[in-house]
Parts: structure tokens; sequence; C-alpha cells
């Protein structure tokens, strides 16, 4: 391979020579692709097209020991580095302009032990990959909403959808971690190996090395769960906003309801006069027995007068992909997000208000519901700081032609801004976008100088920078 002119971790250039790149090309069994490969374009496009960075270097690795080969040679030639697992990350932080990125994608094996009823995940392996080599065993790690999602960044940075008030968080049913550090090594991380790199880990991002085998204790759960849609029209939605509200306070930990706020999709079971109007979706999912199911969720289905109810029994598997349609790669977008410990009235007079000015047909207001067992676990037994939070709301600006970015992330950054005084100050770092990094420290809370702290003794030099970063605690009393 000829000599590279590649990006520095100070954004400078530097020639990597030949007999440099020769090195680590010998024994890599991945490949490495350079803007001259036909797979390169490909290889740097992720999931927003917002994102359009060129790398200097895409290292697709083929297993462990190339992702130490990668580590050091970005290490050793002091090279912008970033890591790419699922490449659906909202911040585009999977590619890096010039740099080098250490592409996980081909690294996607799911092993269950039935036996232990434990999974080995690997990074580049999606929520879909791995809910069908679970499932098929009425096994369950709770994930997220979109299949497509790649497990690694999902889990490093919290993970939470339709089973976490049931089973946790992602990270609360995480039992080891082997990881690539910065200084190129690979190490166990578990509660009783490196228990702080094991603690930063699980709600820290990417700050702290190249996860390459997650290794996860899985839920036995009946694989039918009660779930769907209940559609009302836009002028009931203080009405079902403050009954859905009401309905949850009592509710069990096998039940999640979430709101969409949006233009109505043309979806085959809603009304043709209705595609294109502004509705409110509750979509819920109860995983439990049916008929306890159907008991839990009367009193939210009870509300108002809604255009549709398509709840029933459905398989797990098409319940987690059911919103995959509507978040398809391809598009621009632009998020922002809130935690919320109760959805209070000014705070969905401001969500109400901002609904009626959606910049586009594909924008829509997300609030989770979280809270149950992964509310119970204490702040400070993980990175990810949020337990006490009830409702998370994502702010998803979605559109496809650069025209309308002004007015997209305009909205985005207006509804966040009113949002502020009603929400409790914290994130989810997965749904932080690129133009976040000020907000980072706030975002952990109370965790973020042990975040940094840990930072330090792993990554001094600040390796692993492209991310929600966490600096090393000398910068930080320097900054």
């Amino acid at each position: 391979m000829d000599n590279l002119n590649l990006t520095t971790l100070q954004k400078g250039q530097t020639m990597v020579n030949d007999v440099a790149i020769d090195a680590f090309a010998t024994g890599f069994r991945g490949s490495l692709l350079t803007s001259k490969d036909m797979d390169y374009n490909e290889a740097r496009t992720i999931w927003n097209a917002m994102i359009d960075r060129r790398p200097g270097l895409i290292a697709r690795c083929a297993g462990a020991a190339d992702v130490v080969r990668a580590v050091r040679f970005a290490r050793d030639n002091n090279l912008l580095l970033s890591v790419r697992g699922g490449g659906h990350g909202i911040a585009g932080n999977a590619v890096c302009e010039g740099g080098v990125v250490i592409d996980l994608s081909a690294m996607k094996s799911v092993r269950v032990d039935l036996q232990m009823r434990r999974a080995r995940i690997e990074p580049g392996a999606t929520l879909a990959d791995v809910d069908q080599e679970t499932l098929a065993f009425g096994l369950a790690l709770p994930t997220g909403i979109n299949s497509t999602t790649g497990i690694a960044g999902l889990t490093l940075g919290g993970g939470f959808g339709w089973l976490t008030r049931k089973f946790g968080l992602t990270i609360d049913n995480l039992l080891s971690v082997d990881v690539v550090t910065a200084d190129g090594e690979l190490v166990k991380a578990s509660e009783t190996e490196k228990p702080d790199l094991f603690w930063a880990l699980r709600g820290g991002g990417g700050n702290f090395g190249v996860v390459t085998s997650f290794e996860f204790k899985l839920n036995p759960l009946n694989t039918e769960v009660l779930a769907g849609l209940v559609v009302h029209p836009f002028a009931d939605a203080e009405m079902v906003l403050k009954e859905y509200r009401q309905a949850l306070e009592a509710a069990p930990d096998e039940l999640t309801c979430w709101v969409v706020m949006r233009q109505a999709p043309p979806l085959p079971f809603l009304p043709a006069e209705w595609h294109g109007k502004e509705i409110v979706v509750l979509a819920m999912c109860y995983c439990g027995d049916i008929a306890a199911g159907e008991k839990a969720t009367a009193r939210l289905r009870a509300i108002g007068n809604p255009i549709a109810d398509v709840v029933g029994p459905v398989p797990l598997t098409g319940w987690q992909q059911a919103f995959d349609p509507l978040l398809a790669p391809g598009a621009r977008n632009y998020w922002k997000s809130q935690d919320f410990a109760s959805l209070s009235d000014p705070a969905i007079d401001v969500l109400l208000g901002a609904v009626r000015k959606l910049p586009g047909p594909e924008c829509e207001i997300f609030i989770g519901h979280v809270g149950g067992t992964a509310g119970r676990v204490p702040t400070e037994a993980t990175a990810f700081p949020q337990r006490s939070s009830h409702f998370v709301m994502n702010v998803h600006a979605r559109w496809r032609e650069t025209g309308m970015d002004g007015s997209c992330i305009g909205w985005a950054r207006e509804l966040f801004e009113a949002t502020n005084p009603h929400a409790v100050g914290t994130a989810y770092i997965n749904f932080m976008p690129e133009d976040e990094t000020d907000r980072v420290e706030m975002a952990y809370g109370t965790n973020y100088h042990r975040l940094a702290e840990i930072k330090l003794r792993y990554d001094p030099n600040n390796l692993f920078r492209m991310n929600q970063n966490v600096k090393p605690v000398a910068a930080v009393r320097a900054a």
C-alpha cells in the first residue's frame, strides 16, 4: 500500500509511509480500505445522511487481534481514530475525517449458552442479530426499539427499550467485556476484574476502549407479547397525554408505553383521510401473560376516542422491528433529548406547541417510558446517570433535502430550550448530536468526575475521543 496522508489527533496532517502501513497490513485478517477501493464509499456511509466524512484508512476487522493491531497503529502514529459498530449513532462519531476507522461491522457472532442463560456477542451485531439468536430459545436481552441499531454503541451508552422496565437497561444485564484499551492491550473487565473500567463502560460510551466481545445474562421470556399502537387525533392530545400520565402511575414493570407525536404516515390501518395529519400515538408493549396484559393495558386503551387500536398478541421479534421503516437509513437526522422525572402540565404545553410547528412530515417527538427495574438501580452503580427519570424525550428532526437543514435543526433546538425548565438535566448520550460536546459533563451528573479519573488511567492521551467525550481528568482541571 502507498504512503498515506492521515489526520492526527490534533487535527493536523501526517504522512505515514508505506513501510509502516505494510507492517500494519501484515497479519491483518480483515481488509484495509482507502478511497481507491470499490468498497470504500459503502464502508464510510452510516445511518445519518448528514454525516459525509472521508476517512484516510478503514480497517475492517475480522477479530480481536485485528482490533489490537489497529489501535496500536493509530496510537503509534498519533492518528485520529473512530470506531464503527452498527454505524447508527446520531452524532456520526463512527466515522472520522482523514483518520483511521476501526470497522467492527464484520464481527457479528451471537453465541447463546442455554444452560447458563448467557450470550457472547461481538460488536458488529445488530439488535436484529441478537433477537434472532436469543428469542429462538425463549431468552431475551433488553435492548432498543430499532432492530438495525448496533449492539455495541447501544450498550456502551446504556440501552433502553420495550423490555427495560422488566429487565433493566442493556448494561444492567452485562456480565463482562473483552476490550482493547488505548495501550493496545486486550483485557477483560467485569465486576471482579478491572471493576473500575467495567463501571465506566456501562454508560460511559466509547471513551475507554474498543469492546471486541460482550457477555450478557439472558432472561426467560414468552416471546409472544401484547403490543401495538393506539392512534389518536392531535386535537385530543392534551387530554391523551394527561390521562396517559395518570394511567402509568400504577403500571407494572411488564408494561411499557411510549408516545409518538408526528404527522401520520400512510399506515395500512389508518383511514386515508388521516394520512399526513398530526396524530398522537400510544405505542405499548406488555411482556408477560397475554391475559394479564389485556388488563394492564385496558386503562391506556380506554383513553378518548382513538382513530385506530391495533394492539394484540405479536411475536416480540416482529414488534422489535415495528419502527424500522420510519427509521431507515438515507435521511438527514438531528436529535435533541431531555430526561423528565414527570410529564408536567407545563412540559405538555411546550410539546404540543412544537407539534403544531412540525417542519416536515418525518419530524416527530418521542416520549420514552422508562423506570421500573432500571429505575431501582442506584445512580452510582454504573456510569449511566439518569436512574430517576420516568420519561425520556427525543426530539427527532428528520428530513431529506439539505435546504431544510436550518428549519429542522432550528425546530429541534427551540423545543429543547423550551423544555429545559421542566427537565432534570441529565441526558442519554446515545441521543446527543455531535454539537453537544459542552453538555457531556452535565449529562453524566455526579458520575462525571469519576469517569474523568478513569479516563486518565486508561486513556490519558484521549486516543478515544470520537464520542461524547469525557476528557482525562488533567484536561478537565486545566480547563
